[in-house]
């Protein structure tokens, strides 16, 4: 048997990587790591930016209500509006109401939107509250004349996820504003809809107040993630090139 064995693959006598091989890793592991602290970074301040929105929506909808938009003010309202505190006065148009599909902490059931007239000339949609499925519709007649005190909410067109409105049938799955205010024949309308608050006189049906205000805010937790993961690439680089400069320098030695 040959006496003379190759040893190239022999654990205790690593061959080192090439300086083109070293160099390429390294110049992807510095990118992947300046990477990973920009997306840990530009968490931080989408994390500012979402405490920040938080803080001003406390404000608007804790503020005192101040009366709905007029139609001149119609052009400049936009997602800086949504959860304004608002009232207006006026009536309810009858027999124009709109069933909008909904699932709340009460199970369930519609959203009843109605077409208000208001007594400054304009027309609005309220979202007077939260209605169970099989509610006879006798429950939800109000009298014509009242005030109404809620939160400004932007239109919500087309429909629900994966769920379109189809105004043929009268099916709607979000509150759309223009495509109701076509569908019911209201002429112009306001831009936005009013969340009506709830009425602490009575229980019944439509149950109003039911907003929900949550915005999720994980910001940090993925900014955590992303600064670890650059961490543990940074830390495996350095690794690597440690692992190399022993090697070099178990050669040198051999060599001398």
């Amino acid at each position: 048997m040959d006496g003379n064995v190759d040893d190239s693959g022999d654990p205790a006598n690593p061959r080192p990587t090439s300086l083109w091989r070293l160099g390429m890793f390294g110049l992807v592991a510095l990118l992947g790591v300046v990477l990973l602290c920009g997306l840990g970074i530009w968490q931080m301040e989408r994390r500012v930016w979402k405490l920040d929105l938080i803080e001003r929506v406390e404000q608007r909808v804790g503020a005192p209500a101040t009366p709905a938009p007029g139609p001149d003010t119609w052009p400049a309202i936009g997602d800086q509006d949504t959860y304004r505190h608002i009232h207006v006065s006026g009536r309810f148009l009858q027999n124009r109401d709109t069933l909008v599909k909904a699932v709340t902490e009460r199970g369930s059931g519609y959203w009843l939107m109605s077409p208000f007239q208001t007594d400054n000339g304009f027309t609005v949609l309220i979202n007077r509250g939260f209605v169970p499925e099989g509610a006879a519709e006798s429950s939800w007649q109000e009298t014509p004349d009242t005030e109404v005190t809620g939160l400004m909410r932007m239109s919500e067109p087309k429909g629900g996820f994966l769920r379109r409105n189809d105004a043929s049938v009268d099916r709607w799955y979000s509150r759309d504003v223009d495509a109701i205010a076509t569908a019911k024949s209201l002429g112009v309308i306001a831009p936005y809809f009013i969340d009506a608050d709830s009425n602490a006189k009575s229980q019944q049906p439509p149950i109003g107040g039911l907003t929900v205000i949550r915005f999720a805010n994980n910001h940090l937790v993925y900014a955590i993630t992303w600064f670890v993961l650059a961490l543990m690439l940074a830390a495996a680089t350095i690794y690597v090139g440690r692992n190399e400069w022993q090697i070099r320098k178990i050669i040198r030695l051999n060599r001398s």
